[in-house]
């Protein structure tokens, strides 16, 4: 929406969607619940009833405490009103220079978008506290090329830096200063980094909350009776460390929302938690990750073994042949695949994530893996003898011994 490839309507259902289907929509900010009442307030005042009542109240971009964070000019992007804010600032002001405070896959992605869009118009800067871009999706083997890559395409890429005061002029954005005493020119400031969960309305009702948002249990279900949450409000659990985690992604929302209509309808389904699979296109590239880093491993205390093979989109007989290479990550002690990262020049096989994440689900280990049987075609993959998910468990495997 940002770079206007999509429009608001393309990526919203209608309300007669809704309606059609014999639902009540009403358009309004709930300001207040009541669990001992069964009641939301609505901002009119009006009070609604309920049975049952499903939180989906999602987070809010975190604000970076420095001065300067409220000019014109400095954006988060998080709902289609914040693009179309951004949208239209990028028209009206003309803006060239962007400066990127935060190197996750929204604000890289976004960034990318609009380069795509306007070729050679925009000056793109990006800041990172941490040493590379996709800090929470690779490794720093792997962020090197992305990276490389960004680079390449003409962006300015500052890591390791610390963005401590947005200057501006009239009220209006005019740069950065980093903790180096370095300021960078900007028209236009991009935030991304982190959010905080939308808790009031589960503090009204006494909802139990965790680390990272409200507690459910497998159903959905809050602390409180005919209380159920779900999406970015809610607190997840990661599947390898079993530790609570935010799991702030699109995949989990939608199946917890799923999930929470079915429990309503009244299925016992359990949600499983997270593997955190994700994926972004920057530019030429590819890039995709679920489960943990092998720095995230090594962080929980797990001994990490890792491996990386270098593969081919097709058969190296065929024309048009794209690289990709795969990273895996191991537990060496109890040799489950914990984790992967992929960075491919071809769309296709990014989507090895998820087969990844299914591996990963179904604790395959690194002997099972040296079994696994792809199917083979020399159009869409490369040669059976270098199917790369086998190689990293064969090359794994030989490490074992060391």
């Amino acid at each position: 929406m940002v770079a206007g490839v999509a429009t608001v309507d393309s990526i919203t259902n209608p309300d007669k969607m809704f309606t059609d289907g014999g639902i009540n929509v009403i358009v309004d900010r709930v300001t207040q619940a009541d669990g001992d009442k069964k009641t939301v307030t609505l901002s009119d005042g009006r009070e609604i009833p309920y049975d049952k009542l499903l939180l989906g109240i999602g987070a809010t971009p975190a604000v970076l405490a420095i001065e300067g964070h409220e000019l014109d000019g400095v954006f988060s992007l998080r709902s289609a009103p914040d693009a179309e804010k951004i949208k239209n600032f990028l028209e009206q002001r003309k803006a060239k220079k962007l400066v990127l405070i935060g190197a996750g896959f929204t604000n890289l992605e976004v960034a990318t978008l609009l380069c795509e869009t306007k070729p050679e118009h925009y000056e793109v800067t990006v800041i990172e506290i941490l040493g590379y871009p996709l800090p929470l999706m690779v490794d720093s083997d792997m962020g090197a090329h992305v990276q490389e890559h960004l680079v390449e395409k003409g962006f300015t890429m500052k890591m390791d830096e610390k963005v401590t005061r947005i200057l501006g002029q009239n009220g209006v954005v005019s740069g950065v200063e980093l903790a180096s005493g370095e300021t960078i020119e900007a028209d236009m400031v991009l935030l991304a980094v982190g959010v905080r969960q939308n808790l009031e309305l589960a503090k009204d009702l006494g909802l139990e909350l965790g680390k990272f948002g409200i507690k459910v249990n497998k159903f959905l279900e809050t602390s409180v009776p005919d209380v159920m949450a779900a999406g970015d409000c809610v607190e997840k659990y990661n599947l390898v460390t079993k530790k609570p985690v935010p799991g702030q992604l699109r995949g989990p929302a939608v199946i917890q929302g799923r999930l929470a209509a079915k429990r309503l309808a009244g299925y016992e389904i359990e949600f499983p938690g997270v593997l955190n699979n994700s994926a972004v296109r920057l530019f030429d590239k590819y890039i995709g990750s679920v489960g943990l880093t092998e720095e995230e491993a090594r962080r929980e205390g797990i001994e990490a073994l890792s491996t990386t093979v270098n593969s081919r989109s097709k058969h190296g007989m065929i024309p048009g042949v794209l690289p990709w290479t795969l990273k895996l990550v191991f537990d060496r002690v109890s040799h489950r695949v914990i984790g992967g990262q992929i960075i491919s020049d071809s769309v296709g096989p990014v989507k090895e994530i998820d087969t990844i994440n299914a591996l990963i689900l179904g604790e395959k280990t690194i002997p099972e893996l040296t079994t696994l049987m792809c199917a083979g075609n020399p159009d869409c993959s490369s040669e059976p003898s270098l199917e790369p998910i086998t190689i990293c468990a064969e090359q794994a495997l030989q490490k074992l011994r060391n």
